[in-house]
């Protein structure tokens, strides 16, 4: 939940269209993981070994985490999956909110947010980062819509939907106040995507804004209701969070080591193709501490 564009050495910026494209999927529970390797075992901390990471994820943006009955599903979810296979780990998924996953890391409730979060400075302030996706912001609308998206300004004088929290609501919102008087722009929060969703498909909204790879799921899952609108914009890396202290700085490089392994092992490509997100591959990993790259 998307962005702020931010240049690392690691990324191997994937085209536009490449991030835009999703296929029709109907993927269920994970049969792709990952295999136990000692030495990224051996990195875990003390603190997390032989006890369950409550991990928290908001399951309303597929194809990266939904539910499927009772079951959470997604690449997102089978990725994290193969990571705590590969450290040793227990993992326990819990279904939070967007807006309420870092304040339940710093509260300590969850060890693991694991949501499409674009890694940002202002986010890296709260919470450690191990990058492992990229992808975009994009835009969709109704198949019906004659709107067009050539960049942020193309907001102005519509109504843009958006999931609370995420960095496509402070991108729009931010668009909001350079708008000429004559072309406001009306931005409505909604606490999940699947009420923003509903926003544009009843017409309350013109644009859904959202991360790139999702638009185009959201799409081609459709039925013909909703259409991708112009390119991504945007790029920028994905992470999963841990605690910003000493063992969750730990279990954050841990997390890195089994990446890599994923990456190395063909596992992480699999998973991302089976759920038609390869657009957004990275090539390794890396983690952001103090404001360092490793």
């Amino acid at each position: 939940m998307q962005r702020t564009f931010r240049i690392r050495q690691v990324l191997v910026v994937a085209g536009a269209a490449g991030l835009m494209m999703a296929t029709s999927l109907t993927a269920g529970a994970s049969t792709i993981s990952g295999k136990y390797n000692a030495m990224d075992a051996k990195l875990v901390p003390s603190a997390f070994k032989g006890k369950t990471l409550q991990v928290a994820t908001d399951a309303t943006y597929p194809p990266d985490e939904s539910m499927k009955g009772t079951t959470m599903i997604g690449f997102d979810v089978d990725l994290f999956k193969a990571v705590a296979a590969t450290l040793g780990l227990k993992e326990s998924e819990n279904n939070v909110t967007f807006d309420n996953i870092i304040p339940g890391i710093s509260s300590g409730r969850y060890q693991i947010g694991n949501s499409s979060f674009t890694d940002t400075k202002v986010r890296e302030k709260t919470v450690n980062f191990v990058d492992y996706f990229q992808a975009g912001e994009g835009v969709y609308a109704k198949s019906s819509s004659k709107a067009k998206f050539t960049g942020l300004k193309s907001f102005c004088g519509s109504t843009v939907a958006v999931e609370t929290g995420t960095t496509e609501q402070s991108d729009a919102t931010n668009t909001a106040k350079t708008c000429p008087s004559g072309k406001k722009l009306t931005v409505l929060p909604f606490p999940t995507q699947t009420e923003a969703n509903l926003a544009v498909s009843s017409g309350h909204a013109t644009f859904g804004f959202v991360d790139s790879q999702i638009a185009g799921y959201i799409a081609s899952t459709s039925g013909g209701l909703f259409k991708v609108v112009g390119n991504a914009i945007e790029v920028a890396p994905y992470g999963i969070a841990t605690p910003k202290n000493s063992a969750g700085t730990g279990l954050a490089k841990a997390i890195q080591a089994a990446l890599k392994t994923l990456i190395s092992n063909g596992t992480y490509h699999a998973i991302l193709v089976k759920w038609g997100v390869t657009g957004g591959a990275l090539t390794s990993s890396q983690i952001v501490l103090n404001g360092a790259i490793s």
